[in-house]
């Protein structure tokens, strides 16, 4: 049997800085799964080519939840990466870390290591920003580019101008001392590029004799022996092969897949697996369950001036736009169209904000579709307008995963259990009107038409709660299924080893015990960063600074 000493499962966010990370040392050995392909598409790299790649079966898991209760039971489309990369391949690439408390509620859950200032040196560390100096809060070395916003839409200032006249405080960093207020996003873009987990910590690896990658790879379990994880058994090419570990197996395959392989491995609540035909080897009834997840609206309205995707990227322009993208890396092709963002409180007396807000200049196209946007707009997707997407940052509402049967192959059944609660439908329904008041300022005056979603008859709080369970969509978020705890009900410790269970950690965006206020893949690049130093056994990138 053919031997490793560590086996990654998942190329994704957190799967390819792993693979970086430990084999960085010759004298170990690294073997990485994948179930996706390679990252050969040229949309891939292209950042607007983001809206075809989160329906695309080559690229996507593709999942979708089960009818949702408290959304007129409808189900909801859910985009994975299954692609060297994973989602940080096909996401919307802004560069967003959270609230510092966020981490310092990890910590106080019992996660000791996990407080912000504990995850900041990993931040940095991942950081190579070329548009802001080293400081203490920002890293310029790091594997993974990060740009600020570079595109010059008139929208985006209007955005920002009209915050300002609203009462916000402008910052000119989201990822800074203070996250309140409206900024322009930073993006995982360089040089007109997406910079991907691949293509920033795997490529540059790939060469390395101690690391193998294995594409189209499905696992189907890891192997457990007397309480122990020796290997993993996946299929790739019509066979079924089993490999051993001889240090660790990690699952990186996250919040859906990681959950769905400890299942299938007998690791899991026992009455599910004996439900799905499967024996349980070890009892561990959080799998799968504290599901989180962030919820979105838009807020659209039609815009007079000829300043919006529609225009800029319309039939006899979309072919020439891509083309400058692929070929002088420049272009609105080449930026993301929601570099606008705000962070805001529904409520004074919060101690931080509860919702992010994106500025998109488009309202979606039937050519270039873009995440967010697939269902809404079937008699007004062409013509310009803007969109204000609204997503409540710390949900009250908790879902979880059940598998559908034994088999590898079957995808994981998502219950989200949006909406679930009477204040994630306060939370909507206050940034719902505080941002119609953003647009009623006079920054937006030149560019303001009719307000086309929900419209302005919809204004009590019914209302709103029927336009949220009609249109809402999720912004691709999950997080919290192998939940890090110490109680009865958490699948890994603090440093993030399954309880219960030898030689196996979990390291992606799953482990998450509450779900942060932001974007979760830098989260989860952090989370890889400090897991592989807990791994080889160093002192935290923080202490070592010190020394």
């Amino acid at each position: 049997m053919r031997e490793v000493d560590y086996i990654i499962v998942g190329a994704g966010s957190a799967g390819c800085v792993l693979a970086n990370r430990l084999s960085a040392d010759p004298d170990v050995s690294v073997l990485l799964l994948e179930a996706g392909g390679k990252d050969w598409n040229p949309l891939i790299h292209i950042p607007l080519g983001t809206g075809k790649l989160v329906r695309s079966s080559m690229h996507s898991w593709g999942y979708w939840t089960e009818p949702e209760p408290h959304l007129d039971n409808r189900k909801l489309y859910w985009p994975r990466g299954k692609v060297l990369g994973g989602s940080s391949s096909i996401n919307s690439m802004i560069y967003v870390r959270g609230h510092p408390r966020d981490y310092d509620t990890w910590a106080q859950l019992g996660n000791r290591g996990w407080a912000w200032d504990d995850v900041l040196p990993y931040f940095k560390r991942s950081e190579g920003h070329v548009d802001r100096r080293a400081d203490a809060l920002h890293g310029t070395s790091g594997p993974l580019k990060v740009q600020r916003g570079r595109g010059d839409n008139p929208l985006y200032d209007a955005f920002v101008a009209a915050g300002v006249q609203a009462g916000m405080t402008r910052i000119d960093d989201c990822n800074g001392p203070e996250q309140e207020g409206v900024c322009r996003y930073d993006f995982t873009i360089h040089d007109g590029r997406r910079a991907s987990a691949a293509v920033c910590y795997l490529r540059p690896a790939m060469n390395r004799s101690n690391l193998t990658v294995e594409t189209s790879a499905l696992t189907h379990r890891v192997v457990l022996e007397g309480g122990r994880a020796t290997g993993v058994e996946y299929a790739r090419g019509g066979s079924l092969e089993r490999v051993h570990a001889r240090r660790e197996v990690i699952l990186a395959g996250g919040s859906l897949n990681s959950p769905q392989v400890l299942m299938l491995s007998g690791i899991g609540p026992a009455d599910h697996l004996k439900s799905r035909g499967i024996a349980p080897l070890h009892d561990l009834p959080g799998v799968g369950r504290n599901l989180q997840d962030h919820l979105d609206i838009p807020l659209q309205y039609a815009c007079p001036e000829p300043v919006t995707l529609h225009s800029l990227i319309r039939l006899d322009r979309a072919a020439l736009a891509m083309a400058q993208a692929a070929l002088f890396r420049t272009g609105p092709a080449a930026t993301f169209p929601a570099e606008g963002g705000a962070f805001v409180k529904t409520r004074p007396e919060l101690e931080m904000p509860d919702m992010q807000w994106h500025m998109l200049i488009g309202l979606g196209a039937k050519r270039v579709r873009l995440p967010w946007l697939w269902h809404l707009w079937k008699d007004r997707m062409d013509q310009d307008g803007f969109t204000i997407r609204m997503c409540q940052l710390r949900p009250e509402s908790r879902g979880h995963l059940e598998l559908a049967s034994a088999d590898p192959a079957a995808k994981i059944r998502i219950f989200a259990n949006y909406y679930a609660t009477e204040n994630d439908r306060k939370v909507f329904r206050d940034g719902l009107r505080m941002a119609r008041g953003w647009v009623a300022q006079s920054a937006f005056d030149r560019w303001r038409g009719d307000e086309l979603n929900p419209g302005p008859s919809v204004a009590t709080d019914e209302q709103i709660d029927a336009y949220v369970r009609r249109i809402s969509e999720t912004i691709y978020h999950p997080v919290g299924t192998c939940r890090m705890g110490s109680d009865p009900d958490a699948v890994v410790d603090q440093e993030l080893k399954v309880h219960g269970v030898e030689g196996l950690r979990v390291v992606d965006a799953s482990i998450m015990p509450r779900l942060i206020g932001g974007n979760t893949n830098a989260p989860t690049m952090m989370i890889a960063e400090k897991a592989a130093d807990m791994i080889l056994g160093r002192a935290a990138a923080g202490e070592r600074a010190a020394a």
